[in-house]
């Protein structure tokens, strides 16, 4: 890392509190996506904390969830992260509170304001650990030199409509690809996200980014006002090491984007050098897995194929046999077997929905 991003401690902050179940059966909410080995035999958690060996030392990377995931969370982290590095929130408040109260955290922990954190998800998968490295190595040198917040955007190769953009406004340097944010877009419709390709001005937002902490505090008190004035009491309470229940679950519940990001001056975008999925379906597996005769097969134990492609099927310890089948989505597992057309597979979530809806003997699946 170079002498001038050494000039402060980098922390890493990733965020593991999700519930999402778009990868029922085997996500659940006793088990989220995020603690799931989807790809190798590693959980998407442990790949996400393997990633940043060599960005940030294991004293300075966090993870904060929720109470209910205490024993997920400690397996997944296999001593690499100190168990005291772990924050929890008294009750999902979604990504702002979360992030606020993981900076005092840091604070109380020994992180000074002028210290960098990166903070990112904790379900994504992104295949190229250097260009990974590399491009959160550049992000620093530029939240620092410019006092800025600095977000990695996904250059998109396709218009997906299940992503938020980032429009990039004016270079900010002539030897560096890093622009001033213009503003961010809600999940477009498709004919939006084809215009958004075409221009070439348009990253896909993956929810990385940098940020001085003193920087995201300062932005907070201006945009988030309300949120950040409890921020002090926070401080207090965690300095004295006492419940902050009663004064976190006064905090507005809304999305750092919302809360911070949409509104801010200082936000910056560089373009990511590696790879990136955020999985948010089955069918998002086609991405990132190389297809066997023609299918997506998951941890099967053999197969046979005959007039069958485009399907993705997920059956660990099966052997499976595909005869005469298309563009199918299969997972099946020792309690479950799900079928639905690729092209459904967000449906998902309405299988979950209407199995709590469902009497008592089918809350087990969820």
């Amino acid at each position: 890392m170079s002498d001038f991003v050494e000039k402060s401690k980098t922390f890493a902050l990733i965020m593991a509190g999700g519930k999402g179940t778009r990868f029922w059966p085997e996500s659940t909410e006793r088990k989220p996506k995020q603690y799931l080995n989807l790809l190798g035999e590693k959980s998407l958690l442990k790949q996400t904390i393997d990633r940043l060996d060599g960005f940030a030392s294991p004293e300075n990377v966090f993870v904060v969830t929720v109470k209910d995931q205490e024993g997920l969370i400690k397996k997944n982290m296999e001593g690499k992260v100190p168990v005291q590095n772990i924050v929890f929130e008294p009750s999902g408040r979604n990504t702002a509170p979360c992030i606020l109260l993981s900076l005092a955290e840091l604070l109380e922990k020994g992180a000074s304001k002028d210290d960098v954190v990166a903070i990112m998800p904790s379900d994504h998968v992104i295949l190229n650990e250097l260009g990974f490295r590399a491009t959160l190595e550049k992000a620093t040198h530029q939240a620092i030199k410019h006092d800025s917040i600095v977000v990695i955007g996904i250059q998109p190769h396709f218009p997906h409509t299940g992503y938020g953009y980032i429009e990039r406004g004016e270079k900010k340097e002539d030897h560096c690809s890093i622009y001033k944010v213009q503003s961010f877009k809600e999940k477009p419709s498709k004919e939006k996200a084809l215009n958004y390709l075409k221009s070439g001005q348009y990253f896909w937002n993956a929810g990385l980014f940098i940020s001085k902490i003193g920087v995201l505090l300062e932005e907070f008190k201006i945009h988030a006002s309300n949120t950040y004035s409890y921020f002090s009491e926070i401080q207090k309470l965690l300095k004295k090491q006492e419940s902050i229940g009663e004064t976190y679950s006064k905090l507005q519940s809304e999305s750092i984007d919302y809360a911070v990001m949409e509104k801010s001056q200082r936000v910056m975008v560089i373009p990511a050098e590696f790879d990136w999925s955020d999985l948010g379906s089955w069918e998002a597996l086609e991405e990132v897995l190389s297809p066997e005769d023609g299918n997506t097969l998951v941890k099967v134990e053999g197969h046979y194929v005959k007039e069958a492609e485009g399907n993705i099927i997920f059956a660990p310890g099966k052997f499976v046999s595909l005869i005469g089948v298309k563009d199918l989505v299969v997972v099946s597992n020792e309690k479950v077997l799900m079928v639905m057309p690729k092209s459904d597979s967000q449906k998902v979530k309405e299988i979950v929905d209407a199995l709590k809806e469902h009497d008592r003997s089918y809350r087990e699946l969820l």
